[in-house]
């Protein structure tokens, strides 16, 4: 049976407030990435079943294209049927899906037959400079920025039980925004340091330039 909630200012930080939907409707799953597809980074997180080994798979996808769109959390263990917008949008590689520590999303959507074409994994691409652990990074940041809600060991063990909590939900939408807003941030950030290198090594060539000519 197909169910969809929707709340319209879960609180995430500062004044930002999100439009979260969470779904386990095949066609308000479709029709929400539909306003994704204009954007090229999407912020994803999967949340788990509470099964142990080979039997655990997804719970609850989250997808996030920033605070001007809803969060989606599609509840992928209550979904009667495949969603062909959804696998297909995942396995989309014009679209940059970002999370942290994403070796285990990936193998947990492996297990029901989702593959994504562009994983980047913000954990292992940006590192704390004076980082003392291996896993050190700015995975550390996002958790001071969303988790002002911190779930319990049994709170976390609740992915596939129907209704998820208000709890839940805000820390599931905040998870996927944090991870589109940091590397949202960061490539613009690149993307100015890179433009202003350019710049530099323009200005240094016409120097050279006009240093050949005799006056």
């Amino acid at each position: 049976m197909g169910f969809t909630r929707e709340f319209m200012e879960v609180q995430a930080h500062d004044n930002t407030k999100l439009h979260v939907i969470h779904t386990n409707d095949l066609h308000k799953a479709a029709t929400t990435i539909e306003q994704f597809e204009r954007h090229k980074i999407v912020g994803v997180d999967v949340k788990y079943t509470n099964d142990h080994g080979e039997d655990q798979k997804p719970a609850l996808v989250e997808l996030s294209v920033g605070k001007d769109h809803p969060v989606l959390l599609f509840q992928l263990s209550a979904a009667d049927k495949n969603c062909t917008k959804f696998n297909n949008f995942l396995a989309d590689p014009r679209y940059t899906f970002v999370a942290f520590s994403i070796d285990g999303d990936i193998e947990m959507l492996g297990r029901v037959g989702l593959e994504n074409a562009h994983f980047v994994d913000i954990q292992n691409e940006w590192r704390v400079p004076t980082a003392t652990k291996p896993l050190d990074s700015l995975g550390d940041v996002s958790g001071i920025l969303v988790h002002d809600v911190e779930l319990t060991n049994a709170e976390r063990s609740r992915w596939a039980c129907m209704p998820l909590s208000m709890r839940h939900m805000e820390y599931a939408a905040k998870d996927a925004y944090a991870a589109y807003e940091i590397w949202s941030r960061l490539s613009i950030i690149q993307e100015g340091l890179y433009r202003a290198n350019l710049d530099k090594e323009q200005t240094r060539k016409r120097a050279r330039s006009c240093g050949d000519y005799d006056y």
